[in-house]
């Protein structure tokens, strides 16, 4: 895998250099030193993984960012001194496109790297997403979508949503009133240190409550639940929230396609299912298996995704009843609600 880097300090570029030809099957592209080079060495040689630092002179990190993911998309891991002490530049990074992000490595005074492990493992994960590729005709298309009724119990909206999430989760809840009688469940590809980080964002940008789902919590009609670990989030028999390791192999962590799979199983009444911007094809099979169930299901269209892999796997696959942009997606959530009927 050839990795970029693109960081202002060239004593940290020359220390994540050491650690990316350390790695097995890395070779370093390219180094830029602001934002503005980086994009421009994207149009003349495009890596497979950008190592981006976030706040740097001429052009920072959520900036060329936004501008790779929109003229030379390419897969991007934000790489900041503290996430802590730049929190909104790092939601907002991810929100334009970037996989991941972690802290920088420091340099100790050996000129060895501290806390590099972290760094090496989210390369090593990301290494694995950037090679799945979508497969199709995994399962059938499903028939038409059927017309149901919903009754009086507060319907629930499950949303799976990877790369350029944030963004799209902000745009379709923004549009949703406070006392909407509907549960929300997230499922973000993020990792779990970011979680919480991630919930205190949404609570900023929307009139639901947002908070973390912990193991055995309920939804609630007006709350939104976000996954908050790196295991697979589920929806157990009597109605409350899970985590599994199982099944260990899927990359996607935690996984939109074992939280979907868990609700046609688990969950007696019929819903709302979202498919949002991501790279691969996590959620496909999941939401189709939920619209054979009854479940009314949306993707995002392809103009409005900053990678269009997940929905436009599950549009190939037929599970998806409508294509819109997140903005819209949240506002035919109300219309469905408010009119109890799902057409």
């Amino acid at each position: 895998m050839r990795i970029a880097i693109v960081n202002d300090m060239k004593m940290t570029s020359e220390l994540l250099r050491r650690i990316i030809l350390h790695i097995p099957g890395c070779e370093l592209a390219w180094i830029a030193y602001d934002g503005l080079e980086a994009v421009h060495k994207c149009q003349e040689d495009l890596p497979d993984l950008i190592i981006m630092d976030i706040n740097m002179p001429v052009m920072n990190g959520v900036e060329a960012t936004r501008l790779i993911m929109h003229n030379t998309p390419c897969a991007i891991l934000v790489v900041t001194a503290t996430i802590d002490g730049n929190t909104t530049e790092v939601y907002e990074a991810l929100g334009e496109g970037a996989l991941d992000a972690v802290n920088t490595p420091i340099m100790a005074n050996d000129a060895s790297a501290g806390g590099d492990s972290e760094l090496i493992r989210k390369i090593n994960m990301l290494k694995k997403l950037i090679k799945i590729q979508p497969r199709k005709n995994l399962m059938p298309h499903s028939g038409g979508a059927r017309s149901i009724e919903i009754d009086d119990q507060p319907i629930m909206v499950a949303i799976g949503a990877s790369t350029g999430g944030p963004k799209a989760i902000v745009e379709l809840l923004s549009v949703i009133p406070g006392n909407v009688n509907a549960m929300f469940t997230i499922i973000q590809h993020i990792d779990c240190q970011f979680a919480e980080g991630l919930a205190s964002w949404l609570k900023t940008s929307c009139h639901l409550k947002v908070r973390l789902a912990h193991e055995g919590a309920y939804p609630e009609p007006g709350t939104v639940l976000i996954a908050g670990t790196n295991d697979h989030m589920i929806m157990r028999g009597d109605g409350s929230l899970a985590y599994t390791r199982k099944p260990e192999d899927n990359p996607f962590r935690p996984s939109v396609d074992v939280f979907f799979d868990s609700l046609a199983a688990s969950w007696p009444h019929k819903g709302i299912a979202a498919v949002l911007t991501g790279i691969g094809r996590d959620g496909a099979i999941g939401m189709l298996r939920l619209k054979q169930a009854g479940w009314k299901t949306f993707a995002q269209d392809k103009d409005s995704c900053v990678v269009f892999g997940m929905p436009k796997t599950a549009i190939e696959f037929g599970g998806a009843n409508e294509v819109l942009c997140p903005r819209d997606i949240g506002k035919r959530i109300c219309e469905i609600i408010n009119h109890k009927h799902m057409a």
